[in-house]
């Protein structure tokens, strides 16, 4: 509870105090610290001030500086003596009034150790690994841009001290450009956090410190993570993180999350900071802009300062620089202060008077300040080593070949077919004693079971649908070990870098390759991915062709049917249904492109450095991803699966064949329904119905036709298909296979992208739109293909 909502005559205990700076520090020196007892003594005939007691002596608050103030009710320390396994073991001799007054103290204690620690940094500073590491976490870390999309938060237990852990977007300024940028500074602004952990990389001080700087501005506490500081060490660099400290105003804890150094420390400093436990931690400087910018930000902070609800929940300071560097969102927030026309006109004469005595605008000449700071605290406190004769890295070494001119497409295209070679040739082992585990079991249960609708539920339903997709999960596995592996090496950011010309061509955004990969995982965070992408243009266009990436879901329809009809090749399969994804992908970008108004932005990416990933990093990934694909078939299509063998169970035609059952159920009859649509795609009803269930997730189109064909007893010979391969095999021509193929790939994936759509553009219309062109072009793309097999497989 706030302190401002107590009633008048109420007493409650604070439990912590928020604000900024100065404010805070001053609600502190009167008295409101952690443990204190407070009583309303009276309000205001408006309500505003409050008159309050505490140490003995009464002040008043104003409501908006009150709402700063976290206390512990009377009421919350009755319901905790009731519940509280340590306040129900006090003696009961105890007199009530001091059997509440021990409860009050302890639920503020208990709520004081509850410490809110955001983490913020650059794209690739470790911040993820980080997070994963100090929080136990299983966060996707990868060496690129744009992996954490939103934020994500870990809970875990440090030294009595329940800690919650934000990992926010990587950022590398909080101005108001890109979306991640806004959204990490509204985290910062609006759920101010107990404490930021600022993670910079160790081997790129200056543009790290840079973000550093304008946390500093918001004066927020702040530690400081030198991560891979091993780095830093091995190329002979030297750094006093004391004094870069003392001159920062924060501590400096130098890390490795590689391994785990120095995570402890940085643990300890954060609570040493949180309890203002060692007042030299608690340093607060300003950066110097000069002496005209601060002239100017003399001149019109007071104006601001002015508005005291501002001055509670915001640094004035920040809020003045901002506004002096013309920031939209700081605009916006001011515009309804009573006082904003002086504030306008104050401002108004400081933008002219730095114009004509600099010769630039504020904001230029802010960042050069910043810049000028950062400089000059690195030239006292780093030393670089300097190599008489510089040697090329590694990065350097292999940049000259993954970017070559001539063999960075032919690398990509080839790993690419190694990795779908792999998960063909290194799967299959584990796929037969998946399929012979799941025969053994149904045929087990099937032969201890009497006949009737149960023994079918569970053996033609349960196992014969959920079966069918577990069979993939190695190669699932798979796939994402690769991929997991090119992500976290950096070769990712590269892959981005060489297909910029050809994204730009086709009026895309270098970075709107990260999430276009992101969709051969799955296409819901990579559409949410495309916040990233500051031109509105490139992140409609690329929210529009992610549904062609082929994602894990499609994969196990590939394997499946590239095994069964395409067993002397199945990996140039593979590789040749994904790269139609991604051409089909770059004609839809030139099309819809011409619907999307342009604003192009230029391309800004870091490369950042090659680095081995751990194991531990890549089986924490690749586990995540099968733990989840798990997940799904116990819930999603462990349900559907039931579903579709009841649509196909009934109306029972007991004295008829399982053919003729299957065709007049009503699986059959919908199968039936919409049979004439796809017939010039060489589709049988099945064939329809496990597209129609692929609506809801691609997994189930597996599962719907393990299901159908299950029931139907297809007799096959025993050989390395699987039992659902060797039944299409029997009944689809490889034309048609080709096309159905070809359809999975282009129609709409899924519910959840269908949703994502809709959120990430704000419009249900993008959503239906992109839902009827997919279904058409896959329409479209399926005729051409089995028209095309035809040809060849007559």
């Amino acid at each position: 509870m706030i302190l401002s909502d107590l009633e008048t005559g109420e007493k409650a205990v604070v439990e912590r105090v928020h604000g900024h700076g100065s404010f805070r520090k001053r609600l502190i020196e009167m008295g409101f610290i952690q443990g204190k007892e407070v009583r309303v003594i009276l309000n205001a005939p408006l309500k505003d001030p409050i008159e309050y007691e505490i140490l003995g002596y009464k002040i008043s608050l104003r409501r908006e500086e009150a709402r700063q103030i976290e206390v512990v009710t009377e009421a919350e320390a009755r319901e905790a003596l009731v519940s509280d396994e340590h306040l129900q073991a006090l003696p009961g001799d105890l007199e009530e009034k001091e059997r509440l007054d021990k409860a009050l103290a302890h639920v503020a204690e208990e709520r004081h150790r509850n410490i809110r620690v955001a983490l913020v940094g650059n794209p690739n500073c470790g911040k993820t690994s980080l997070f994963n590491l100090a929080s136990g976490s299983h966060e996707h870390v990868g060496n690129y841009s744009g992996v954490t999309v939103d934020a994500k938060e870990g809970h875990f237990k440090y030294k009595d001290y329940d800690i919650t852990l934000v990992d926010l977007p990587g950022t590398y300024s909080l101005s108001a450009y890109s979306p991640e940028e806004l959204y990490v500074r509204k985290n910062l602004l609006d759920s101010v956090p107990d404490v930021v952990i600022n993670v910079v990389d160790a081997s790129n001080l200056e543009r790290n410190l840079y973000l550093t700087t304008q946390l500093i501005d918001m004066n927020l506490r702040v530690v400081m993570a030198l991560n891979m500081y091993d780095e830093l060490q091995h190329k002979g660099d030297k750094l006093d993180t004391h004094q870069l400290g003392w001159l920062l105003g924060m501590p400096v804890c130098p890390t490795v999350c590689r391994d785990g150094q120095g995570i402890p420390e940085l643990l300890d400093t954060v609570i040493r900071i949180y309890e203002q436990s060692d007042p030299k931690l608690s340093r607060h400087i300003h950066i110097n802009h000069g002496a005209e910018i601060e002239k100017s930000i003399r001149r019109v902070q007071p104006f601001i300062a002015h508005n005291e609800d501002l001055k509670a929940r915001y640094s004035t300071r920040y809020l003045t620089i901002k506004y002096l560097e013309a920031d939209k969102d700081v605009e916006a927030l001011l515009a309804g202060m009573p006082n904003i026309q002086d504030i306008s006109n104050a401002r108004a004469d400081e933008i002219q008077r730095i114009q004509s005595l600099l010769g630039t605008p504020p904001e230029s000449a802010i960042v050069d300040a910043k810049y000028a700071f950062i400089q000059g605290a690195l030239a006292e406190t780093y030393e670089k080593y300097i190599e008489e004769h510089p040697r090329r890295t590694i990065t350097d070494k292999l940049d000259a070949i993954v970017t070559n001119q001539w063999m960075a497409f032919p690398i990509f295209v080839l790993l690419l077919w190694f990795v779908f070679w792999a998960t063909f040739t290194v799967g299959q082992y584990p796929m037969d004693w998946i399929e012979a585990g799941v025969a053994w079991l149904g045929d087990k249960l099937g032969g201890l079971m009497p006949d009737g609708w149960v023994r079918d539920l569970v053996v033609d339903g349960v196992i014969a649908g959920v079966g069918s997709v577990l069979v993939f999960l190695p190669n699932i596995l798979i796939l994402y070990f690769f991929i997991s592996f090119m992500e976290d090496s950096g070769y990712m950011a590269r892959a981005a870098f060489i297909v910029d010309k050809l994204m730009h061509k086709i009026g895309l955004h270098g970075k709107s390759f990260i999430p276009m990969v992101m969709g051969f995982g799955c296409n819901v965070p990579a559409i949410m991915a495309t916040r990233s992408i500051e031109s509105r243009k490139s992140r409609l266009i690329t929210i529009a062709i992610i549904p062609f990436m082929s994602c894990a879901g499609r994969l196990p329809i590939f394997v499946l049917f590239a095994g069964a009809f395409f067993p002397a090749h199945p990996a140039t399969a593979l590789l040749g249904i994904y790269l139609l994804g991604i051409v089909m992908a770059i004609l839809s970008a030139l099309v819809i492109g011409r619907f999307v108004k342009d604003d192009d932005l230029p391309f800004v990416m870091e490369l950042p450095p090659y680095r081995i990933p751990t194991g531990k990093a890549i089986w924490r990934h690749t586990w995540e991803k099968g733990r989840q694909y798990l997940e799904k078939m116990a819930t999603t299509i462990l349900i559907f699966s039931v579903a579709i063998w009841a649509l196909g169970y009934f109306p029972r035609h007991p004295e008829q064949s399982k053919a003729y059952q299957q065709e007049h159920s009503y699986i059959g009859m919908v199968g039936k329904a919409i049979e004439p649509m796809n017939e010039p795609l060489g589709f049988n009803w099945k064939m329809d119905v496990g597209l129609l269930a692929g609506v809801g997730a691609k997994e189930l189109v597996i599962s719907t036709m393990g299901v159908t064909y299950a029931q139907e007893g297809t007799e096959y010979e025993e050989g390395d298909d699987t039992a659902l391969q060797a039944a299409l095999k029997a009944t689809v021509p490889t034309a048609a296979a080709l096309a159905f193929m070809v359809f999975v790939l282009l129609y709409f994936p899924c519910i959840a992208t269908f949703v994502a759509i809709k959120n990430e553009t704000g419009k249900w219309r993008w959503a239906i739109l992109l839902c009827l062109y997919t279904i058409l072009v896959a329409w479209l793309g399926a005729f051409a293909a089995y028209r095309l097999g035809l040809l060849i497989w007559p």
